[in-house]
């Protein structure tokens, strides 16, 4: 009977043991971003991904980022300077400018690339590093390719017989949408089996948004602010113009109707409208944001360098209601600091709104609470973001 019963008791451990070994071996299921069901393994020690960022810092929150084996966009791990001249003798230097994941994490820099803006995708390269999960996220720079270019692309990386998880950034849709970004959160949270972390940092996201758009809401129409989205970039100076401008079809413009309550001056389409002096002038906005465009540009080269003194009469340059977002390298696709954008030009635009807010510290919290790390690290992370003058806000 005993020796009946010691074998009932091997069978049934054997058969757990056979159930918790399958188990493990069976994968994952999640639907990506394009509706498709993918099935990766249960447990993922090795990652590519293409992206500028946003799946890299989501992947920094959960905990995971050593998992990434090689990475799709030169700017993460890289770092930039820039300098602005002035009228007179000195020169504005900027230096240490980078991607906060970057910063996070210094061991990105020796990563191999598997692409880059302009370069496509190496494939051999891919396969080389043996990952068991591709992760990648279309809008990025890398991947801002024509339709047709993207879907082959998709499915040459489907071809190498790796489990390819797509999500789509807000930029890629008809009507760009801050909830996408939310639910390319929560999709990663469930690709790495953290779906609840993936909620707080989404809800964490949404509600500082909310926040904004709550107290900007009851403004009418007729007093709302003109806001122009302006990039003084190199490449329009050297086209004939003296800058890029953003249009109404662009996610920066969502943020203004949806969050700030507060009109574009430019009411043409496109993200990068190179306008000249003249047609400048003629715009005349409320308030100035400047915005990554081929490199950093701050409040000071509008008010100081020589190329643009032939814009000191626009009202917002001569009531020095300018402001500059953060350092965003790549920027094509908004990433998970979206929401210092937001509150930056809330507070440009309407600042007695915002007096309570010191952006400075609003800034450390926001750090804070997005990578959970400490007030020395959130300083740190706002200074690579070129956002201490922030600091001077009394």
């Amino acid at each position: 009977m005993k020796k009946r019963l010691n074998l009932w008791v091997m069978g049934v451990v054997l058969l757990w043991t056979t159930f918790c070994f399958a188990q493990a071996l069976a994968g994952v299921v999640v639907t990506d971003s394009r509706g498709k069901s993918i099935e990766i393994p249960q447990s993922v020690s090795r990652v590519v991904t293409i992206s500028d960022g946003m799946i890299e810092a989501v992947m920094t929150r959960l905990g995971v980022v050593d998992k990434i084996v090689g990475l799709g966009s030169s700017c993460i791990p890289k770092t930039w300077a820039y300098s602005y001249p002035t009228m007179g003798s000195l020169t504005h230097e900027y230096r240490d400018g980078m991607n906060p994941v970057t910063y996070l994490n210094p061991g990105l820099v020796k990563l191999p690339l598997v692409s880059k803006f302009g370069a496509g995708i190496n494939y051999e390269k891919v396969v080389a590093l043996d990952p068991d999960l591709i992760l990648i996220r279309t809008g990025s720079c890398s991947l801002c390719t024509g339709e047709d270019i993207l879907e082959k692309s998709i499915f040459l990386l489907e071809s190498l017989g790796i489990p390819l998880v797509v999500l789509k950034g807000p930029d890629t849709f008809d009507s760009p949408d801050m909830v996408t970004i939310s639910n390319e959160i929560l999709l990663l949270g469930q690709v790495f089996q953290q779906p609840e972390e993936a909620g707080k940092l989404s809800d964490y996201l949404e509600n500082c948004v909310e926040m904004i758009r709550e107290r900007t809401a009851d403004i009418p129409p007729a007093q709302q602010k003109k806001l122009l989205l302006l990039g003084l970039s190199p490449n329009a100076r050297s086209q004939g113009g003296a800058g890029h401008v953003k249009g109404l079809d662009t996610i920066q413009t969502y943020f203004l109707d949806h969050f700030v309550h507060a009109k574009n001056a430019y009411d043409g389409s496109g993200a990068w409208n190179i306008l000249n002096t003249e047609q400048l002038l003629s715009l005349d906005p409320d308030v100035i944001v400047l915005v990554t465009a081929w490199g950093y540009h701050p409040p000071v080269e509008l008010y100081e360098a020589p190329y643009y003194q032939s814009l000191k009469d626009m009202k917002a340059i001569a009531n020095k209601a300018v402001s500059a977002l953060p350092w965003t390298p790549c920027n094509c696709e908004k990433r998970l600091e979206y929401p210092i954008d937001v509150m930056v030009m809330a507070k440009t635009a309407y600042p007695e709104r915002f007096k309570d807010i010191h952006l400075g510290q609003w800034l450390l919290n926001f750090y804070q609470n997005v990578y959970q790390v400490d007030v020395k690290t959130a300083k740190e992370l706002r200074s690579c973001q070129w956002m201490d003058w922030a600091c001077e806000e009394q």
